[in-house]
């Protein structure tokens, strides 16, 4: 609208408003104000986690400095069952709090801080020495992002009505991934050689993101509530919620069912480096480039289709993500080892994948911030999150040994899984505005 304030302009250019929904919440401007920190402060962490990514540059990083290979196949399983398994045993305290923005703030504070020690390990160690303090670093990142994650989608659902919810996650995947574009293009003219100083100033840079986070969150127009009191311990209330509460058991096991598209992908990156033509893969910034392309079609695109129906998004997702991969199995076993053929179906399957994996995150974070209100709300992002470490402990073990015997027995079973997860998806109740 012409007459709108320049926030509120710019928020609605970037969201399909609901109006009536935005009154209920305080007024356009105030969600305008709220939105646009979140898509903001969202965007800055996740153009931070583009450069500490357990995937790409970290192994990079600890490849340069001369660490085990054992502790490159640690950085996985300590950045994400890092970040979920502890969340149960913190709703507690989280719960607590009645502003949510300050556990955001907290959180992101100990992404910098532990950003800053990596960056201080390139530079001062190397071998097995540097490795510990990496993954020692990593596992302060992965706490501190326990707290951002339970916290932020209370904050999300305190501040945007339902209905704008993925749209404004999509934004900020969206805006993170034009940034991951300038990150992986820069990374690609340093050249392959990269060395420890150039990784450790992109780490610098990084935790500069989080400190920007910080100062946008704290201007969120939070409306505090006043604590629960305490009640069952932790665990008694974790084992209670997941036996009582079907609905919420479904969504849970649904959503360990969706790992395809976040398990698959290193497997046909280790089937491409050793394929003739796989040029696009065997950079760092090439990774990055892709991940980055994801998130800028994706976010747009994904963010509405999950405020319209986000259960639907991730099984077509899960569904999508598990024929990729079985086209792939069947290209593996049809085409030559050598064959260019197979590498341009490995990197197609592998663009594809990163696009599906970042409609079904956007899913799933708008399905569980709408199918709850209050801590209610953080007790679901808490205990899923709890068992999603479990689970991908347990799926990434599976998978692992499965792939002793070759890749296609994993991505097999990767794919079996994503299909029973569409299923599972399919079935939930219905929890956006549509």
């Amino acid at each position: 609208m012409p007459d709108e304030p320049a926030p509120q302009r710019a928020y609605h250019h970037l969201v399909h408003r609901d109006p009536e929904a935005e009154q209920e919440m305080g007024g356009p401007a105030r969600v305008a104000s709220g939105g646009l920190r979140l898509i903001l402060a969202n965007a800055l962490q996740s153009i931070g986690d583009q450069v500490v990514n357990a995937k790409t540059v970290l192994p990079w990083l600890l490849s340069v400095l001369g660490a085990p290979a054992a502790m490159v196949a640690l950085l996985v399983p300590v950045r994400e069952s890092g970040s979920m398994l502890p969340q149960a045993a913190l709703t507690p305290w989280v719960v607590s709090r009645p502003r949510r923005t300050r556990v955001w703030m907290l959180g992101a504070a100990g992404q910098g801080l532990a950003t800053v020690g990596m960056a201080g390990a390139a530079l001062l160690l190397e071998g097995a020495a540097a490795g510990v303090a990496v993954l020692l670093a990593l596992a302060v990142f992965a706490l501190s992002r326990a707290l951002c994650s339970m916290a932020a989608k209370d904050v999300q659902g305190r501040t945007v009505p339902k209905g704008e919810r993925g749209q404004v996650t999509g934004a900020a995947t969206m805006v993170s991934g034009a940034a991951a574009l300038v990150i992986g293009v820069t990374l690609e003219l340093l050249g392959p050689d990269l060395g420890a100083p150039v990784l450790a100033a992109f780490l610098l840079g990084a935790a500069l993101m989080w400190v920007l986070g910080v100062v946008v969150y704290a201007g969120i127009p939070e409306r505090p509530r006043e604590p629960e009191s305490a009640g069952e311990p932790w665990w008694t209330e974790t084992v209670e919620l997941l036996r009582e509460d079907a609905d919420f058991r479904r969504f849970v096991l649904a959503r360990g069912l969706l790992l395809v598209s976040a398990l698959a992908p290193p497997f046909l990156v280790t089937l491409a480096a050793s394929t003739e033509g796989a040029g696009l893969l065997t950079g760092l910034g090439s990774f990055v480039i892709a991940q980055g392309v994801a998130s800028v079609v994706g976010g747009r695109v994904f963010g509405g289709l999950a405020d319209r129906s986000s259960r639907l998004v991730m099984a077509l997702g899960a569904l999508v993500a598990s024929l990729v991969v079985l086209l792939v199995v069947g290209a593996v076993l049809a085409l030559p080892p050598g064959s260019p053929a197979l590498a341009v179906v490995l990197v197609t399957a592998y663009l594809l994948l990163s696009l599906v994996h970042v409609g079904v995150r956007v899913a799933r974070k708008t399905y569980v911030v709408d199918v709850a209100e209050g801590d209610r709300r953080t007790r679901y992002v808490a205990v899923s999150n709890t068992a999603m470490g479990v689970i991908l402990l347990v799926t990434g073990a599976v998978s692992a040994g499965l792939a002793a015997f070759g890749h296609v027995p994993a991505l097999v079973f990767l794919a079996v899984l994503g299909l029973l997860g569409a299923l599972l998806s399919w079935r939930l109740p219905e929890a956006s505005r549509g």
